[in-house]
């Protein structure tokens, strides 16, 4: 039985991948239909390789603070992994979330490392879904910023809309929230001795991370300072495409369109941010053929800082397995 069930899964996997790739590539073609093609080739031919390449070793040396970032949030939690494996996790998950299929998409192969790796499972992934959280509220923390700088810039009736949808988002997260809390007896009534205990060290692994609210904190700052790293080389690529806009434009709508790639619709966001953000930026006065430029010159970054990232997380693997574990685990 779960011989036959395997090549089922891994079949639905590569399914759904491809699905998400067609809807992608399909988003991008209904852009090319309506946008002018020679503006946004012009836009494209006018990054200047040398930029290019400066802006990507940026990138991933932001993403290197992301490590930092990840390995405190999980290690607080309580699973004793070192750097080198907390590398091989989260740049692993960096490949993942763009050439792997979707069921096994970034977040599972940024914890598998860390599960067999680590002597408390449950740390890594109660750590992980407390780093991602983190993540989404550095990104919502630079939209409120952007809100609160644009008074000037924004029209009246979008900055109202905008404001709605954030409130909206966030009475959403409320009421699912409260409607979790308020159905846990019925939820966990009747489970497994064994399902009890992994729950139990699930949330032991949280309070470890609620104890400790320096590392909540410093995880914050950390990831305010990669998603405005990720703004700032966002707002470079798109000058160079002839695109200038005020940071605190972008400083609204880049996070904005970051949250909706969210969406399992298609690989890796991919198209759905260029969607989002050309949306965005119409009321700005900014062309939409520089802006969905810029936004293939980013994707440019993403894919090859992914394609490096899975590298070094292959070359990290090859490494570890070569040498002998006598470093502690928490070195």
């Amino acid at each position: 039985m779960i011989g036959a069930h395997q090549p089922r899964t891994k079949f639905r996997a590569r399914l759904i991948t491809a699905f998400r790739w067609i809807a992608a590539l399909a988003v991008f073609a209904v852009l090319f239909h309506f946008l002018p093609i020679a503006q946004l080739r012009t836009a494209l031919a006018s990054v200047r390789p040398i930029r290019f390449v400066i802006i990507l070793i940026i990138y991933l040396c932001a993403h290197a603070i992301g490590i930092v970032k990840w390995r405190m949030v999980v290690n607080a939690a309580g699973s004793q992994l070192n750097f080198s494996t907390s590398a091989q996790c989260y740049l692993g998950g960096l490949f993942g979330t763009l050439f792997l299929p979707s069921i096994i998409g970034g977040d599972v192969v940024r914890m598998a490392v860390g599960l067999r790796r680590s002597p408390r499972p449950a740390a890594v992934l109660t750590g992980n879904a407390v780093d991602r959280f983190m993540d989404v509220a550095a990104q919502a923390t630079l939209v409120g910023i952007g809100l609160i700088l644009l008074p000037g810039s924004l029209p009246g009736p979008f900055s109202a809309l905008a404001r709605t949808f954030l409130l909206l988002v966030g009475g959403v997260s409320l009421v699912v929230v409260g409607v979790l809390f308020s159905l846990r007896k019925i939820l966990f009534t009747g489970r497994s001795r064994r399902f009890l205990r992994r729950l139990a060290r699930l949330r032991h692994a949280l309070w470890s991370v609620r104890d400790r609210p320096h590392i909540v904190v410093s995880s914050w700052l950390l990831g305010v300072l990669v998603q405005a790293t990720f703004i700032m080389l966002n707002a470079l690529l798109a000058k160079s495409c002839g695109l200038f806009l005020l940071f605190r434009v972008w400083l609204f709508a880049w996070p904005l369109a970051k949250i909706a790639a969210l969406l399992p619709l298609t690989q890796g966001g991919m198209g759905i941010r260029e969607a989002v953000l050309v949306a965005l930026l119409l009321p700005f006065g900014a062309p939409a053929a520089l802006v969905l430029a810029s936004g293939l010159a980013w994707e440019g970054i993403i894919v090859a800082g992914g394609l490096i990232s899975g590298f070094a997380a292959f070359l990290l693997r090859l490494e570890d397995r070569a040498a002998p574990l006598t470093d502690s685990p928490q070195s």
